[in-house]
């Protein structure tokens, strides 16, 4: 018993520092980037289409990822997937032109895009439906710490040299990779891998449609929902803090790290217990309340004190709502759970490319519309999984009676 518990926990601590080298290389671009931009006398434009070139190489590409590690087996595309992301960090530490750094983040974007949905993938494919929100909660907390922590590693080592946190980032990704090779277990048959190869081949975004009408069609949405959200949030805090309490960057870092600590912990130690006991659609529905609750408040806070606790009612929320909604996603995959992953991250992509975008031109109209558009998109979202769930157990009721 003990032995088979190591042997399942062995790769999921792969997977999870894995994540968290990809989740720690993407937040060292936060602080860094637009002094990059400046040396390359580039402008602000650069900066945007820099940071949505990442988005959208992820949106293109994790439906792709997705369904070739069900052909070709999970481990392949982990490892792929973590020198690719290593090469990219090597290229934007020794970027000399312009175009590399677009060819950095386009590159990692490309080679993120195939480790998250297959690292979920792999994770379903070793863990019980019991044991599925724990694991992705796992998952999930070793993301949002690497995301966190990112920023103050890349800010401190770029003290020492601009470059330095590229490298650093890429010589972690490398050292994961050659890690996978040798460690990492492949949890596909080659059964599965041939029934998947059989499978007819469609267009990505025909995919995304089909997917739409299909049994995790809505969970898809309330993946777009979730990610629109939490992107609304993130892109213009900053700028909100310093328009409405003139707060500095120093202090918007604290509020970024005290919150995400806290969803990292919920994640962590929270969704697997929260799952088993009221079950999957309690605990999304409870998330999107707490979440929109979170933005409402935002508007009222006062003081540093009350924005740090409205911010994190919000990241608590929306950091349990994440692992919950994969969990509920892969329950219902089946065995396509790396094209049904694939898609999911690309939903998740999209939301955080249009977020920004709707947010940046709302706050332009008032600052607290963008807060107040989150707290209405999640309120309807949540009376939408009721609606949702309540079909469900009619049409499960009447097909029991037949």
């Amino acid at each position: 018993m003990v032995e088979a518990k190591q042997k399942k926990t062995a790769p999921l601590l792969l997977l999870m520092l894995n994540l968290f080298i990809i989740m720690v290389g993407i937040g060292l671009v936060i602080p860094i980037l637009p002094y990059y931009v400046e040396a390359f006398n580039a402008t602000g434009r650069d900066l945007g289409l820099l940071v949505a070139s990442f988005a959208f190489m992820q949106f293109l590409l994790a439906p792709f990822w997705g369904r070739l590690s069900d052909r070709i087996g999970r481990k392949p595309l982990i490892t792929l997937g973590m020198f690719g992301f290593a090469a990219a960090e090597f290229i934007f530490a020794f970027a000399t032109d312009l175009w590399m750094l677009y060819a950095s983040r386009i590159l990692a974007g490309t080679f993120g895009s195939a480790i998250m949905p297959t690292a979920m993938a792999y994770v379903a494919d070793v863990t019980s439906e019991e044991d599925r929100g724990k694991g992705m909660g796992l998952l999930g907390a070793a993301m949002a710490l690497g995301i966190v922590i990112g920023p103050g590693i890349g800010g401190w080592l770029a003290e020492i040299e601009l470059s330095l946190p590229f490298l650093i980032a890429g010589c972690a990704g490398t050292l994961a990779a050659i890690v996978s090779v040798f460690l990492l277990k492949e949890t596909l048959s080659d059964e599965d891998k041939e029934a998947a190869k059989n499978e007819e081949k469609v267009n990505h975004l025909v995919r995304m449609v089909t997917a739409l009408k299909s049994p995790v069609g809505f969970l898809l949405v309330l993946v777009f929902v979730m990610s629109f959200a939490l992107a609304n949030f993130t892109s213009i805090f900053g700028f909100y803090a310093l328009k409405r309490y003139g707060y500095d960057p120093a202090e918007v870092g604290v509020i970024v790290a005290v919150t995400g600590v806290i969803g990292a912990i919920a994640q962590g130690t929270l969704v697997g217990r929260l799952t088993k006991r009221f079950g999957d659609n309690r605990v999304v529905s409870g998330s999107l309340l707490l979440s929109a609750i979170g933005f409402i408040l935002m508007v009222f806070a006062f003081d540093y004190v009350t924005v740090l606790l409205t911010v994190s009612i919000f990241f608590l929320g929306n950091s349990i709502l994440r692992p919950s909604l994969n969990s509920f996603i892969s329950k219902l995959a089946g065995k396509q759970q790396g094209t049904i992953m694939g898609l999911n991250n690309s939903f998740l992509s999209l939301g955080n490319a249009v977020g920004p975008v709707v947010a940046g031109f709302l706050f332009e109209v008032n600052i607290h519309i963008p807060y107040l558009l989150g707290a209405v998109v999640l309120l309807v979202a949540l009376v939408a999984v009721k609606v949702w769930t309540a079909t469900k157990v009619e049409n499960s009721t009447v097909e029991n009676s037949n």
